[in-house]
C-alpha cells in the first residue's frame, strides 16, 4: 500500500513579504464599509477616470471589436503611438519596434527581470524603493543588493554607491521615485546609465510617473537619452490616470527583444486587447490636455499637504519633485509605522501607507501621503491627523 506524502503549502519563491500597502487598503474597505468615513491616502492611485478620447475609443472598440488575441508584443498602432510620444515628450527617436506592451508596469517589471538576470545575479536598488522590486527579484532567485539612500543624495543611488560595491548584475532606479517623489537630474541618470553600460550592468529604469512633476522640480529625461542598453519601463495607469487598465510598455534594447517576446508569449500571451485599442487615442491633444490638468490638480493638492503637514509638525520630509507622494519622517510620533497607521485608520478613518513597505531598515519611522486624490480629502486628512495627534 503506498503512503501519502504532505506536500509543502506554498513554495520557497512565495514565501516573500506582502505588498503591505494591498493590505492598508482591504483595511481600509473594511472602514468604509462599518463608517462610512474613509479617508485614503494611502492609493498611489489617481482618483479620476482615463482620458475621455480613451473611454470614447473603448466604448466603440467593445461595439465594434471582437476583443481576441493581440500580437504578444503589442499592437502596431499604439507601438507607432508610443514611439511618438518619445519624439514629443523628450526629443527621442524611438522605433515601434524598440516597443513592448506590458500587462502593466508589474508585468513589464516581470519581464524585465527575467529576460535580463538569472538566480543569483546580484541587483541594486535604492532603499527606500517601490517594494514590489525587491519582492519580484527575491522570487526569482536574485541577491538584492540594498543602497541606504537618504537626504544627502536626495533618496537617489549615486555612481559613487555603485563603485563602492562587489560586482553586481543590475541597477534599478526610478524617477520620478515611488515613495519620495524624487527626481534624478538628467545629468545623474545620464552618469548611472552610462556607468552601467560601461560595466555591463543592466540597467533598468522605472519612469512610470513621467508626466507628473511641479515647479523647481529637476527636468525627468530618459533614460535612453543615454543608453540604449537599458531597460525603459512606463506605464499609462499613472500620467494617464489609467490603473486598472492593466498597460504597460518596456523600451528593450534588440539584444534582449527576442527573449520578452518569447516569455510575454507564454505567460499572458498579450495585454488586455480593449486597453490596448482604447489607449491609442491617448496621444491625442484632448489626452494630453485632460492628463495635464490632473497634475495641475495634484500640485495643488502637493502644495496643500506640505505646509498643512509642516504646520502639525511633521516637516522632516523628501522633496516631492515629482509623482503624488508625500514621504514623512514620524520618528518623533512612532518607531512602528505599520502599527501607527493602523491605529490611525482605526481611530481617524485616514489611511497611510507604512514605510516598512519601502524600507525595512529604516521605514519604520517613516509614512507615504498619497495626494492623488480629492482636495478635499488632503484637508480632511489634515484636519483629523492635527486633532488625533
Amino acid at each position: 500500500m503506498s503512503r501519502s506524502v504532505a506536500r509543502p503549502s506554498e513554495s520557497v519563491r512565495a514565501t516573500i513579504p506582502p505588498f503591505h500597502v494591498m493590505d492598508v487598503w482591504a483595511a481600509a474597505g473594511e472602514r468604509q464599509r462599518t463608517h462610512g468615513d474613509l479617508i485614503n491616502l494611502s492609493a498611489g492611485q489617481p482618483s479620476t477616470p482615463a482620458p475621455r478620447p480613451v473611454r470614447t475609443a473603448a466604448a466603440a472598440a467593445l461595439e465594434g471589436d471582437v476583443l481576441g488575441y493581440t500580437v504578444a508584443l503589442g499592437i502596431p498602432e499604439l507601438r507607432a503611438g508610443i514611439a511618438a510620444h518619445y519624439g514629443h515628450v523628450h526629443g527621442l527617436a524611438v522605433d515601434p519596434a524598440e516597443v513592448v506592451l506590458t500587462t502593466g508596469s508589474s508585468g513589464g517589471f516581470l519581464l524585465a527581470f527575467l529576460s535580463a538576470f538569472d538566480a543569483g545575479d546580484r541587483v541594486a536598488m535604492a532603499r527606500p524603493g517601490y517594494p514590489c522590486y525587491r519582492n519580484i527579484l527575491t522570487a526569482l532567485g536574485c541577491e538584492v543588493v540594498e543602497l541606504p539612500c537618504g537626504p544627502a543624495t536626495r533618496h537617489q543611488p549615486t555612481v559613487a554607491m555603485l563603485e563602492e560595491l562587489d560586482d553586481v548584475d543590475g541597477l534599478v532606479v526610478a524617477s520620478p521615485a515611488n515613495p519620495t517623489g524624487t527626481v534624478l537630474p538628467p545629468e545623474e541618470l545620464a552618469a548611472l546609465a552610462g556607468y552601467c553600460e560601461g560595466r555591463g550592468i543592466q540597467l533598468i529604469s522605472d519612469e512610470i510617473y513621467h508626466g507628473i512633476s511641479y515647479p523647481g522640480a529637476p527636468a525627468t529625461s530618459c533614460a535612453w537619452a543615454t543608453s540604449r542598453e537599458a531597460i525603459v519601463v512606463n506605464s499609462f495607469s499613472k500620467y494617464f490616470s489609467m490603473t486598472g487598465w492593466r498597460l504597460g510598455w518596456l523600451l528593450v534594447p534588440e539584444r534582449l527583444r527576442r527573449a520578452v517576446d518569447r516569455l510575454t508569449g507564454n505567460f499572458t500571451i498579450c495585454p488586455p486587447a480593449l486597453s490596448q485599442r482604447a489607449a491609442v487615442a491617448a496621444f491625442t491633444p484632448e489626452g494630453y490636455a485632460e492628463a495635464d490638468g490632473h497634475v495641475a490638480r495634484y500640485a495643488a493638492n502637493r502644495a496643500l499637504l506640505l505646509d498643512g503637514l509642516a504646520a502639525l509638525g511633521i516637516d522632516r520630509l523628501a522633496p516631492a519633485d515629482g509623482a503624488f507622494y508625500v514621504y514623512a519622517d514620524v520618528a518623533h510620533l512612532t518607531d512602528d509605522s505599520m502599527a501607527w497607521t493602523y491605529r490611525l485608520l482605526a481611530e481617524t478613518g485616514v489611511a497611510l501607507a507604512p514605510g516598512v513597505d519601502f524600507d525595512p531598515v529604516d521605514g519604520r519611522r517613516w509614512v507615504r501621503f498619497s495626494f492623488a486624490g480629492a482636495t478635499e480629502d488632503v484637508t480632511g486628512a489634515l484636519e483629523r491627523l492635527g486633532s488625533w495627534q
